[in-house]
């Protein structure tokens, strides 16, 4: 693995300058490269690939399959690469993104182990200031925002967690070489996606484990197993007809169920006889991971059509854990099946049929407090070695509010998004913050989209409102605040006609105290989402002003 440039301050500036060498930002300065840009990264990690650089929880894996998470702008790249496993782990992950870091000779212009601190336009110039936390200062007439949907860590505010004297850790910034479990009193706060898969492997190795949970997450198996050859040689072999499948004819850009091609269902369950749904949902079930995202339309929208599979969802656990205690606790009630995020498992209900852990329901003996040995709730106090906070993140627009972004006159991008809502143009651009984009951005369907193939989509559709700018002798684009005022009120239209607002998620801003869900996300899904973009490039970028 080659080591990064040392970057200096520089008065040239770059054509673009990309933040965050994720899976957005590596495929970002590929594809700026490609069109003909001189173009940097710049990356707080000490590493490439993004939140699998940041997330070393043992457990971690995508639940996107391997062979569909991935990367669709090279076939060499994706005839080349072998998979090990239906589902990767973090560590292949890592590889994949180092590979291709390399494979594209990407490094050269990456500067690792700089955070930014700020990025300012300068309206005299018409370039964004960069400066990182290193004293780097670097300019560039465009902007790339690749800072992930989840990548800011939501840490509890638990009042005394810094007197706290044992080990404390949050799964998205795990502590270099791990963490060893043996003989220790452990605690897990949280029971979503990164809690389910880090608590079953922490149980088998401390004295003991305690888990608060706030809220039971729906959990299916991910039924993760070592990538059947022939099935890896069957897709390579059909790539091109995999990926159209995926892009157009698909929910999510995954388009496999039981290790099939399969169409998306326009299909309604209320339409279906009981037999028919129950098929499917089996056939969901069998498959793993998030198949159940590709079932019934509306099953996102109408409650009676979402009942049904809450029921058989409900039925399945329940025939799983086996306990009726555990039931009671681990059985989701109270919101839609799907308004949370599902979360793929390997052996987590398990996890607690062992002696040596205990779950406590932190609704009802909410904690108060962090101790300096342990943590207080309401009616007990526990002592632990370990304290792990599994609390997930500030989703899409929180690693973006935590950076000092100023557009004209000084606006900042906190400002901007401070009156009860995320204004962006397609959750590509802000009014008043000209040539930054946005990749994966707050006000897009990305939460529901596959992030290989989106950040492919939009590099596309930002190079050619560039190009079409350039080409008419102008020098920045923007939204105009119409155009923002137009798609909140979209987003707000996609919203209320789902059944999201009925639960309290990150999808809709619920995990942050006062944060807006307005503009948050898409919630229309990818085929409108990806034509108002085409038809707003085919009417000459109406809605954004060239200058």
């Amino acid at each position: 693995m080659q080591e990064a440039p040392l970057f200096r301050r520089s008065d040239k500036p770059y054509d673009a300058i990309v933040v965050g060498a994720g899976a957005s930002g590596l495929y970002a300065l590929y594809h700026l490269r490609k069109r003909g840009y001189n173009a940097m990264i710049i990356e707080a990690g000490g590493g490439v690939a993004g939140t699998w650089y940041w997330n070393r929880y043992p457990g971690l894996r995508v639940d996107i399959e391997s062979v569909e998470y991935s990367y669709a702008f090279d076939d060499d790249l994706q005839q080349d690469w072998v998979w090990t496993e239906r589902y990767a782990a973090q560590d292949e992950l890592e590889r994949y993104f180092n590979h291709v870091a390399d494979r594209f000779d990407l490094r050269k212009d990456i500067l690792l182990n700089n955070r930014v601190d700020q990025s300012a336009f300068d309206v005299e110039t018409g370039q964004w200031v960069f400066k990182t936390d290193q004293g780097n200062e670097y300019r560039a007439n465009i902007a790339i925002m690749a800072t992930g949907l989840l990548s800011a860590p939501n840490q509890p505010k638990f009042p005394g967690l810094e007197d706290f004297k044992g080990l404390h850790a949050h799964t998205a910034k795990w502590p270099e070489g791990g963490i060893d479990f043996k003989d220790k009193k452990v605690a897990v706060i949280g029971t979503g996606s990164s809690g389910i898969q880090v608590i079953p492997v922490i149980a088998q190795e401390a004295e003991h484990l305690t888990v608060f949970q706030r809220t039971a997450s729906f959990a299916v198996p991910l039924n993760n197993c070592p990538l059947p050859q022939d099935y890896a040689q069957e897709v390579k072999a059909n790539y091109k007809a995999w990926r159209e499948r995926e892009k157009y004819g698909s929910f999510g850009g995954w388009a496999s169920v039981n290790f099939k091609l399969i169409d998306q269902v326009h299909d309604f369950a209320m339409t279906k006889t009981h037999e028919e749904r129950e098929a499917m949902y089996e056939d969901r079930w069998q498959s793993g991971g998030l198949a159940f995202y590709n079932v019934y339309p509306d099953i996102f929208a109408d409650k009676a059509a979402n009942d049904t599979l809450a029921v058989f969802m409900r039925r399945k656990l329940s025939e799983r854990i086996n306990d009726p205690e555990l039931e009671a606790k681990l059985i989701p009630t109270g919101y839609p099946v799907l308004t949370r995020r599902l979360c793929g498992e390997t052996d987590y209900y398990e996890a607690y049929k062992r002696d040596n852990v205990m779950l406590l329901d932190s609704k009802a003996d909410p904690i108060e407090r962090i101790t300096a040995t342990g943590i207080k709730t309401a009616n007990n106090v526990y002592d632990f070695d370990i304290i792990i906070s599994a609390t997930g993140y500030d989703a899409m627009s929180g690693a973006l509010m935590r950076m000092d972004i100023r557009g004209k006159d000084g606006l900042t991008l906190k400002d901007h998004w401070s009156h009860g809502d995320i204004r962006t143009a397609f959750g590509l651009m802000a009014a008043g913050f000209p040539n930054m984009f946005y990749v994966s951005g707050p006000g897009s369907p990305a939460p529901f989209y596959q992030p290989m193939l989106f950040c492919e989509d939009q590099m596309d559709w930002i190079t050619d409102a560039l190009a079409y700018m350039y080409d008419r002798g102008k020098t920045t684009i923007e939204p105009t605040t119409a155009l923002e005022e137009e798609w909140i009120e979209e987003c707000d239209r996609a919203l209320k006609s789902t059944l999201f607002l009925e639960t309290p998620s990150w999808y809709v801003g619920g995990n942050i105290k006062d944060k807006p869900s307005r503009g948050l996300i898409y919630f229309a899904g990818i085929h409108p989402y990806r034509k108002y973009v085409k038809d707003c490039a085919a009417s000459d970028y109406l809605g954004f002003t060239l200058s």
